[in-house]
């Protein structure tokens, strides 16, 4: 409980007032026992966050989480992980020498495309990679990458780049409206952006551990 409350603030401090009662799911895919839910629920609460529930929970992690009064969520279908196909009886094959060890490549992770209006109450996640939108981002929607953002439309939702703490991403609009926009745990909020590029296309940087506004082009 310590070790999750340090983290815990270590994270809201990056962005003061930014989490406050944000709706949280916690992860218990790894998770060895049931932790103390109702600890976790009540930590929750003192730091002004909302515990909604778990995803991948075995059938005693849910169990446990449910008493607590927490979802039991699913999680994606892949969660972002390679899936291994079934394994299918085959018949033994005689013994032969093994193989040299193939030389591991690692997998380029790919932008995401989307190609529509992402509409109030929408949240949008890339992880390790940049987001492109076509189309509008909403008031009251949400759109996070781990790398860049690029929105072909109007921004009036919140944009939040380099959400894993890359402080090189950028935010990139074509009509900046935003209600938020954050890089690296740096924000600021719609009051702080009716300025010169209101309404504009701008892109949205950091240098030197603040936001900076610039034309599109």
């Amino acid at each position: 409980m310590a070790a999750l409350q340090a983290q815990l603030q270590q994270k809201l401090a990056q962005a003061p007032g930014f989490f406050h009662q944000a709706p949280v799911v916690i992860n218990v895919e790894n998770a060895k026992y049931a932790p103390d839910f109702h600890a976790i629920k009540q930590l929750f609460t003192e730091l002004q966050l909302v515990l909604v529930g778990v995803c991948g929970a075995n059938s005693d992690l849910k169990k446990a989480a449910q008493q607590a009064g927490l979802a039991a969520l699913q999680l994606s279908k892949n969660n972002g992980k390679t899936v291994d196909a079934p394994a299918k009886a085959v018949a033994a094959p005689a013994p032969v020498a093994p193989p040299p060890p193939a030389p591991v490549v690692q997998a380029a992770v790919e932008n995401k495309f989307i190609e529509q209006n992402i509409r109030s109450g929408q949240q949008i996640y890339v992880k390790g990679a940049d987001l492109i939108i076509k189309g509008t981002v909403g008031a009251g929607a949400e759109v996070i990458a781990d790398g860049n953002i690029h929105i072909y439309g109007s921004l009036r939702g919140k944009a939040i780049a380099g959400a894993g703490g890359d402080s090189s991403k950028k935010i990139y609009c074509y009509n900046m409206q935003a209600e938020l926009i954050s890089i690296a745990g740096n924000y600021w909020l719609s009051e702080s952006l009716q300025g010169e590029f209101w309404g504009k296309s701008a892109c949205i940087s950091l240098q030197d551990g603040q936001l900076v506004l610039a034309e599109l082009f």
